[in-house]
């Protein structure tokens, strides 16, 4: 009981955790699409926000008129003239005359007009128009950007000059850019709170509702102005609930819904499916599959994060189904998505859409035995759920011409990542220790490692395995059970033979060493069958309802040809039963207890001197009720129905096998 609780309470937890905290209503409504809902009413002024491209266009509008601080620094054109002139005092090398002063008035002069850094000045030249402020002292001047120069095109301007253009190819031995530096140094803070203080200045609403105002009527079009201030609702709603702490009322309604929801699913577990609370892997399987893609969706919401839809939650159901049934299926995948649907925004839409893609999961998936099967489940499951999704548009529009495709795109990846349940399957095996008909096909291969083995060590123990596997198969296939387990349980029940095969009657030819024994050694021997088969399973790594077969194909029985040959040799003597009997335990499940059946009917069968209707009808009504009168059947749930069906199909099988040939007549001559 207290397992029950913690799991669920850790689900409910781990759910409530991630579920986004959007608080206000959650409406669905889009522009040219009709009003769903009831005639609403504001319940306080908001203002009519603007949208984010109107607002987005405002900003560049203000700010292509935005003009940047740039102080200018004296110091440089100071410090760097008096660097040139210090380098040529002596004049400049080649050429005669006063270049020296020429040179420097002319820097003077390209400083006085301002120097940039280049990658600012190609920045704010991408506009020619675009002006700068130069502060000097207490003054700002504004300046067109191509009055200023940068770096690289103050050097240039140095050998425009009619004067020092003819001795370029001398003046430029000189280095002369060595001493053109930016003099105009951007103001960052000047500058950011000029931009600031433009962009503050626009207006975020345009317009007001007033308290009482009707906002829209059912059955109104949304168009764009309507649509604006629907979102404005929506988002002064969520601000006034931030503001006024009602984050904690959302958490508790979350809590309590789903709660409720997980209380509902452990209350049919408990009404209708008792016998999974006794495993509890069953039961950490399907909490675990109704938490995690609840927590995936959350994650998928809070980060917009793709659309949901793409997630294929159909892989829940189809997991269930494969390994439990298919009413719990379903009732686990409603409850899924019902929790789901409090993440998501469009609950209506998304709770319709899922519901179906689970219930095709469920019907068209009875078993997961091949990747053909998935392919199959997959694309039905795409089509259906883009046919419910085209109605319910069609249900809204009334016109194919305007409906959103968008949808169908995000409904077609669904299908595809569905493909994915084939290995992820292999993933909850592992983890929660089933079983599937996908591993059970790939161990029933008899060229596999360790039925290859039993064929050559153990051929007539092989042969007698393969005639169980039908014949058990035949019978799960009647009464409704699993033939696929019975039919690979039934291969393994006897793998424990190949340590000592030849002390067993099917592998023998002619001699027999268990005559030459006691009988309490000889049923030692062939008792231990059993516990040599667990180990070779667990040397194997064979799953546990492999395992389960070979314990219990004997149940608690007696090896009863050495109990009754002893008791015979030795009638004064108090025997100890416990040395003739299996360890058990009895069949717990319809199929082993189908194998128990298969197994001693088989092996008798092969002790009839003549295979007539009488004599096999006799032999198979002999052994199974005797099987039922002495208790091997009181701890699984096999209904007498059944038992009486396995009678007949094994009578039916056993006439079809041993049936009489005709004998062909000799040639006379």
């Amino acid at each position: 009981m207290m397992t029950r609780i913690a799991i669920i309470a850790i689900s409910v937890i781990l759910i409530v955790w991630c579920l986004p905290r959007d608080n206000g209503p959650q409406l669905r409504y889009d522009i040219s699409k009709p009003w769903m809902y009831s005639s609403l009413i504001a319940k306080f002024d908001f203002p009519i926000y603007k949208t984010d491209e109107a607002i987005k266009a405002e900003q560049d509008s203000i700010l292509s008129a935005f003009e940047p601080y740039y102080n200018y620094d004296n110091d440089v054109e100071t410090e760097q003239v008096i660097r040139f002139r210090e380098k040529f005092k002596e004049g400049i090398p080649g050429l005669a005359g006063n270049y020296v002063n020429l040179i420097a008035d002319r820097l003077h002069r390209l400083y006085q007009a301002g120097i940039m850094a280049p990658a600012e000045y190609s920045e704010i030249f991408k506009d020619s128009t675009n002006m700068v402020r130069v502060v000097s002292g207490k003054n700002a001047t504004n300046i067109q950007i191509n009055c200023i120069y940068s770096t690289i095109a103050a050097y240039e301007q140095l050998f425009m000059d009619e004067r020092l253009a003819p001795q370029r190819q001398l003046l430029q031995r000189c280095n002369l850019n060595e001493y053109i530096h930016p003099n105009l140094i951007y103001d960052k803070e000047r500058s950011e709170t000029e931009k600031s203080d433009l962009l503050s200045s626009i207006a975020l609403a345009s317009g007001m509702v007033l308290t009482g105002q009707k906002i829209i009527d059912r059955g109104e079009i949304v168009d764009e102005h309507l649509f604006r201030v629907l979102s404005s609702f929506e988002r002064e709603t969520k601000r006034r609930s931030a503001a006024y702490n009602e984050i904690s009322s959302t958490i508790a309604g979350q809590t309590i819904f789903v709660l409720i929801l997980m209380a509902l699913f452990t209350i049919y577990l408990g009404l209708f499916r008792k016998d999974y609370f006794d495993k509890p892997r069953a039961l950490l399987m399907v909490y675990a599959l109704i938490t995690v893609f609840p927590i995936i969706v959350s994650f998928m919401m809070s980060h917009s994060l793709f659309s949901v839809y793409v997630l294929p939650l159909a892989i829940a159901p189809i997991f269930v189904r494969v390994f439990l049934d298919s009413r719990t299926a379903f009732i686990s995948h409603v409850v899924m998505v019902l929790i789901c649907a409090a993440a998501v925004k469009y609950q209506y839409e998304f709770i319709i859409i899922q519901l179906v893609a689970g219930l095709v999961a469920i019907y068209s998936l009875r078993e997961l035995s091949n990747r053909a099967q998935l392919f199959s489940t997959a694309s039905l499951v795409t089509v259906m759920s883009c046919a419910v999704y085209f109605a319910m548009q069609l249900m809204q529009d009334n016109s194919i011409m305007t409906m959103d495709h968008s949808m169908y795109k995000y409904l077609a990846v669904n299908g595809v990542l569905l493909l994915f349940a084939y290995p992820l399957m292999w993933g909850i095996e592992k983890m929660f220790g089933f079983t599937s008909d996908v591993t059970l096909i790939e161990l029933s291969n008899t060229s596999k490692d360790l039925m290859r083995k039993l064929s050559e060590e153990a051929p007539g123990t092989f042969q007698h395995s393969i005639m169980v596997a039908n014949l058990g198969a035949a019978i799960a296939n009647r009464i409704g059970a699993k033939p696929q387990l019975v039919r690979t349980g039934a291969l393994y029940h006897d793998i424990g033979k190949m340590q000592n095969p030849v002390f067993f009657t099917e592998n023998q030819s002619g001699i027999n060493p268990l005559e030459k024994m006691t009988r309490i050694e000889a049923a030692q021997i062939i008792i231990s069958h059993v516990s040599e088969g667990i180990k070779l399973a667990d040397h194997h790594n064979l799953p546990t309802e492999i395992k389960d077969f070979i314990l219990t194909h004997h149940g608690n029985g007696l090896a009863k040809f050495f109990y009754i040959s002893y008791k015979n040799e030795h009638p004064d003597e108090e025997v100890d039963e416990n040395l003739f009997r299996y360890p058990g335990p009895n069949p717990f499940t319809r199929e082993q207890a189908i194998l128990m059946m298969s197994d001693s009917v088989e092996a008798a069968s092969r002790s009839l001197s003549e295979y007539t209707e009488e004599s096999i009808s006799a032999l198979v009504n002999k052994i199974i009720d005797t099987q039922v009168s002495e208790g091997y059947f009181r701890d699984c749930p096999i209904t007498f129905r059944d038992i009486k069906q396995a009678k007949q199909v094994l009578i039916e099988r056993l006439k079809s096998t041993y049936h009489t040939r005709i004998s062909y007549p000799s040639l006379r001559t």
